[in-house]
């Protein structure tokens, strides 16, 4: 998704802000020398990953974006174990979904030993947050499944927890190619669904 098109709170909005920072958290998290950066949009994550002295190689199918790579995630020109981690984040829901596991194949290729991945989850969720006086401060969170059919809307072809791409499904998929060391939904943005994944 070429970000320029859209105004600041149009594509930055808040909720991706909360994502940016799992981002960056999960990557920092793996202590990594070097990262590729599937998809740059904004480069907000790249930008800080290179500020704390990571070396970060950015890959993207729209060169008007300018990433130091342009190429499709099914195809990258970049040798096998390139990468201590690559980062995927809103990116393979843009592919159609019979191209998801090519995706896969080719962030396990690239990678070292660990990929961060996120994919949207459709669904609506009930939250709840309290904070007492002298006590840890805590947040629930219950997803409400809706089932919907996905209709292409120009950007997604497929998200997760509409019709035909249940949760399950897509564990199973991921889990063809690596472990999941982690998986979560952040509180605050409840539409990012995230994976932490080894070889």
């Amino acid at each position: 998704m070429n970000y320029k098109k859209y105004g600041f709170s149009e594509y930055d909005h808040k909720s991706r802000w909360i994502s940016y920072w799992h981002q960056i958290d999960e990557v920092l998290g793996l202590s990594p020398q070097s990262v590729l950066e599937i998809g740059v949009g904004s480069k907000v994550v790249s930008n800080y990953l290179k500020d704390r002295g990571v070396k970060v190689v950015t890959l993207d199918i729209d060169a008007d974006l300018k990433p130091d790579v342009t190429a499709s995630v099914v195809k990258m020109p970049l040798g096998s174990d390139s990468f201590d981690v690559v980062l995927c984040a809103e990116a393979l829901e843009h592919l159609p979904f019979e191209k998801f596991e090519e995706g896969l194949k080719e962030l396990k290729r690239v990678s070292k030993k660990n990929v961060v991945l996120s994919l949207p989850h459709f669904g609506h969720s009930l939250k709840l947050g309290f904070k007492i006086p002298l006590i840890k401060e805590r947040k629930f969170a219950l997803r409400l499944a809706l089932p919907i059919k996905h209709e292409f809307n120009g950007e997604h072809y497929w998200e997760i927890g509409k019709r035909g791409y249940p949760l399950n499904k897509i564990r199973n998929i991921i889990r063809k190619y690596f472990k999941i060391r982690k998986e979560f939904i952040p509180f605050e943005n409840q539409y990012h669904h995230f994976f932490v994944l080894e070889k």
